[in-house]
């Protein structure tokens, strides 16, 4: 388990390194849509280039970013049932989620659009609109970003197996961050729900 645990250590390190780096890539994309716009309005002009970089630079944050988003527990969970149980049993429905759901999804992702790239790059695949861009460095991203999404999955489920079995602390249990803020209004709402009529929450959600 020391082993593994070191493996997972490694994983975080390069998947949080990646997911800081391509962060910069929406400033990138704020100024490429500003400046398009400026040109547009002022000059007349503009191209269909300037559109497709923003859409890669999107593509680019959403699958270079979601290992580091796994890393830190903000991918959007709002279960109100699964907040209810047992840090034992949440603990093994993660491991389970790991195994059965997320890893066979990323690696089947990762499988099947590296053909999809391969077959776009061998051809030097264009865009259909005028003056657009090359299609395949952003079909690269595809196999690119669940590959470390992959790793990042191993990482999560040797954490969740150390947890599991009183090898680690978990470093998300009480931690802040949109996630935990979402389930504490989930359970605010569920509290208010379960008031009875007449009580002062009631009253408060009716207003």
């Amino acid at each position: 388990m020391t082993a593994l645990l070191a493996l997972s250590r490694g994983i975080d390190a390069v998947n949080t390194r990646i997911g800081k780096a391509a962060a910069w890539l929406i400033l990138v994309s704020i100024l490429v849509s500003a400046i398009n716009a400026i040109v547009r309005k002022a000059f007349d002009m503009s191209s269909n280039s300037w559109l497709e970089l923003q859409w890669v630079l999107f593509a680019a944050v959403f699958l270079l970013c979601a290992s580091w988003t796994l890393i830190d527990n903000e991918h959007i969970r709002i279960d109100i049932v699964n907040s209810r149980l047992p840090k034992r049993t949440r603990d093994g429905i993660d491991i389970f989620g790991h195994i059965f759901f997320l890893l066979p999804f990323s690696i089947l992702l990762l499988w099947t659009s590296w053909p999809f790239f391969l077959a776009s790059f061998e051809i030097n695949e264009q865009s259909l609109n005028a003056g657009g861009l090359p299609q395949w460095p952003a079909k690269l991203l595809v196999p690119v970003g669940f590959f470390f999404l992959t790793l990042q999955g191993i990482s999560e489920l040797i954490k969740r197996v150390a947890i599991f079995t009183g090898k680690m602390e978990d470093p998300h249990e009480g931690a802040g961050g949109s996630h935990a803020a979402l389930a504490a209004e989930a359970e605010r709402l569920l509290a208010e729900a379960e008031l009875p009529d007449g009580a002062p929450g009631v009253s408060a959600a009716k207003k």
